[in-house]
């Protein structure tokens, strides 16, 4: 496990994981890739059947689950941990460029929230709405991403899909989060966000918060949610045109440009 404590900043989270639902459910935009899963199970198959009880689950908490988000828990303080860091980085970064970095909010919650691209829901994953520069996260994706999905989870996987999501933040301040008109389109959105996220924690490499081999474990998120595999699993079969963010192998080779880059330069 990563050693977070060595990051002070403390980024902008905000916990809804307690609080009434709201209503409402448009799609996010930019999202991590587990909307692909939800898309590919729309069939009523025994596995999507699954899911839809567990999204339920998660849209209905009861009154024993909530009682636990009261106050800061352990999850709420290590989104903000990672958002602290990730907002010193992208400070530090785009001040380089002489461009003033605006850091986002992260709204974490169960089921369902409101959020101004329509309404965030526990069926489309991470995503980031740049109607409101929030990265919306319902944080048991990483269950169904290890359960149904086959990742092998850890904090530092779930650290990668945080700065995914600020990625496309980033990619917002720049003006680079133009509307996707294509599956191609979409796809060099994504494989962008995924290098900035590795250009954040390749920064770490020097502060002793990575253990030696850690960063394997965002190697195997980024795989896990490749268009390849979700269809394999899901599917059964790989489609590359309907592709939206990228196969397992060009979502690990634009993390390691990230993680092994010098600087804005190597994702852009």
């Amino acid at each position: 496990m990563a050693d977070w404590s060595k990051i002070t900043k403390r980024g902008n989270v905000s916990d809804r994981r307690g609080a009434s639902l709201g209503i409402g459910g448009g799609l996010g935009v930019a999202g991590i890739g587990l909307t692909l899963l939800f898309t590919y199970l729309s069939d009523g198959d025994l596995l999507g059947t699954f899911i839809n009880i567990a999204s339920q689950e998660a849209m209905n908490p009861s009154q024993e689950d909530t009682a636990q988000f009261e106050g800061q828990d352990p999850y709420e303080k290590f989104a903000a941990t990672v958002l602290g860091s990730t907002d010193d980085f992208w400070i530090q970064e785009l001040n380089k460029k002489g461009i003033t970095y605006t850091p986002p909010e992260l709204v974490l919650f169960r089921g369902r929230t409101q959020s101004a691209c329509g309404g965030a829901t526990f069926m489309i994953g991470p995503h980031y709405c740049p109607l409101d520069s929030v990265i919306y996260l319902d944080e048991t994706f990483f269950i169904e991403l290890q359960s149904r999905l086959g990742a092998q989870g850890g904090d530092v996987a779930e650290a990668y899909v945080i700065a995914h999501e600020v990625g496309h933040h980033v990619q917002n301040e720049l003006n680079l989060l133009d509307a996707k008109e294509s599956n191609a389109a979409s796809v060099v959105v994504e494989l962008q966000a995924d290098c900035f996220a590795g250009l954040w924690l390749g920064s770490l490499k020097s502060e002793g918060v990575l253990e030696e081999g850690e960063t394997r474990e965002a190697l195997d998120a980024a795989s896990t949610v490749g268009d390849d595999n979700i269809q394999k699993r899901t599917e059964g079969e790989v489609q590359p045109e309907s592709w939206t963010h990228g196969s397992s192998e060009q979502r690990m080779n634009a993390f390691n440009r990230g993680y092994n880059g010098t600087g804005l330069e190597s994702c852009i």
